[in-house]
């Protein structure tokens, strides 16, 4: 029998949970989930299309936000279908192969975006450092480049959790902590040695613990710069270009920190809680990022007004 295959005695479906407890009202908890789902679809296409037909947009730091808007909107279409199956119709069911795919995917648009927050992070330090010479370090073609060699990394480097998942024999334990697949999640159901998966999986964690300190180094450098400026309306300039990404960063972050504290520090903690966090992670993040920067972007929030202007006349 081929290693990539599973046995044909073993669970081939996996059951997905939504709030334990709360089962319910899983119908009414379903309509903030749809409506937030429908708002981050909206805010990101938007975001992508006013970027794409704007060419007052045309620059390295739009091309990141459309970047992040991008994986914004894969995370919530990889998650959207089974949370929503599980939360309005009770079908919990999926198979194995869906599962896995499904996974990779959540996985892999988690990557993209926590790379992006690590460029975004850069550009930043670059704009303020040395900002006469930032339009020709922070080249349009040198932005697309970057975007597609992180995209690509970051698809290598989770590609291997659905095969390494499909290896595993699943014999007794079928019932999954969320309403979606994560790798981590499906791994613990297996009845065979995972320790791959285990090891595999503490690597991918820490280097997207990297980016964060990454994006904390340049933060630290950014500080001493922006201390380093007279003028108080000067900093809070200079702060307030960075405002709208350090959101971003704390937006998708927080909750993974606070899991992994839960996981380390408070193991006797309510499952419903680890659930809701781990809900947070996939529905805020494409949800607030849009919001914040049209807000806090003048030059989006600029083309936003002049569009509903031309509509109305």
């Amino acid at each position: 029998m081929s290693v990539f295959n599973t046995s044909e005695k073993g669970i081939s479906t996996f059951f997905l949970t939504g709030i334990p407890g709360v089962e319910h009202a899983h119908f009414w908890i379903s309509i903030p989930i749809c409506i937030m789902y429908l708002v981050a679809i909206l805010g990101n296409c938007t975001i992508l299309f006013l970027i794409k037909t704007e060419t007052s947009l045309h620059e390295p730091m739009y091309y990141l936000l459309s970047m992040l808007a991008f994986s914004d909107l894969g995370l919530s279409i990889s998650s959207l279908p089974t949370m929503l199956r599980v939360f309005l119709f009770n079908a919990t069911g999926i198979s194995s192969d869906a599962c896995f795919a499904q996974e990779f995917f959540i996985h892999g648009f988690s990557a993209v975006e926590s790379s992006v927050l690590l460029v975004m992070a850069i550009d930043r330090f670059v704009a303020i450092h040395d900002p006469l010479r930032y339009t020709s370090i922070f080249t349009p073609n040198r932005v697309f480049k970057t975007g597609f060699v992180l995209a690509t990394l970051c698809i290598l480097l989770v590609l291997p959790f659905p095969f390494m998942l499909k290896r595993l024999k699943f014999c007794k334990k079928s019932i999954l902590s969320h309403s979606y697949c994560l790798h981590q999640d499906v791994m613990k159901l297996a009845c065979s040695d995972n320790r791959i998966n285990i090891i595999y999986g503490f690597l991918v964690a820490l280097l997207s613990l990297l980016n964060l300190v990454f994006i904390s180094v340049s933060y630290m450098l950014i500080l001493k710069i922006v201390l380093g400026i007279t003028s108080h309306k000067g900093r809070l300039k200079v702060l307030n270009t960075c405002f709208s990404h350090i959101c971003a960063v704390f937006i998708f972050y927080v909750p993974i920190i606070t899991l992994a504290a839960l996981h380390r520090f408070a193991k006797n903690a309510s499952p419903v809680i680890r659930v809701i966090i781990a809900d947070i992670f996939l529905l805020v993040p494409p949800l607030m990022n849009p919001i914040v920067y049209s807000v806090k972007s003048q030059q989006i929030k600029n083309v936003i007004l002049a569009k509903l202007c031309e509509k109305q006349h």
